[in-house]
């Protein structure tokens, strides 16, 4: 489940009612505030992809997970691509929220863009889940718009990091357009991050998308 700081937990307890005499009274379960089911429903999704081994999960299993019925998660998503949709949007505010916060900084090419890439790779770590979504694993039997968001996702990604790699030494003409080494630069550590975050998932999250990163970093950004 994505940790406090990525998807604030919303409490679905159950209070006893009043006390009375006489047989104990079943408990009665609060209402959740506004948007706060929506919010449920991401987490409990984002879980169930931790899991490994799970190839797709079924809206009758996270219903169940949550204990409502299947009516109860249309009341607030259309559809099962709608709730994938809502892990994404969370996804692009999350990253692109830190990549613009780096890019503000005034710090050498090669250190931007070697956090670029290690805030997306961080992202991955904490959020299991959700990197089976960007790895695009999670997404092989859904709706294809859904892939194209993510591959939309990694060309915003490439895109940052050639703006950011047209300062490195070399680059002497002004210009708006990134440089053919910028491009070339920028597409493989792109690559690199798509390919670390599918061997995260597919190894069950056991091998780190942190494993050796600024050593491998310096080796791709010298």
């Amino acid at each position: 489940m994505p940790d406090d700081e990525i998807l604030d937990t919303a409490s679905d307890s159950a209070d006893s009612a009043a006390g009375t005499a006489g047989p104990a009274q079943a408990p009665v379960r609060k209402r959740p505030r506004p948007g706060e089911r929506r919010v449920q429903i991401l987490q409990a999704l984002a879980a169930m992809l931790e899991q490994p081994g799970t190839e797709r999960v079924t809206t009758a299993a996270l219903a169940a997970r949550l204990e409502v019925s299947e009516a109860a998660l249309y009341r607030h998503f259309a559809s099962k691509a709608q709730m994938f949709e809502g892990l994404i949007d969370f996804i692009e505010q999350s990253v692109f929220t830190l990549v613009n916060q780096i890019t503000e900084r005034d710090a050498p090419a090669r250190e931007q863009a070697a956090q670029i890439v290690g805030v997306l790779l961080q992202f991955a770590e904490k959020n299991p889940g959700m990197t089976r979504v960007m790895a695009g694993d999670a997404l092989v039997f859904e709706n294809e718009r859904l892939q194209q968001r993510m591959n939309q996702f990694f060309d915003k990604i490439e895109a940052q990091l050639r703006q950011v790699l047209r300062g490195l030494p070399g680059d002497t003409e002004p210009s708006d357009t990134p440089t053919v080494d910028a491009q070339m630069r920028a597409a493989v550590l792109t690559a690199f991050a798509m390919g670390r975050m599918q061997r995260y998932a597919r190894s069950g999250f056991r091998h780190l998308p942190s494993e050796h990163l600024e050593a491998l970093l310096a080796l791709l950004l010298r």
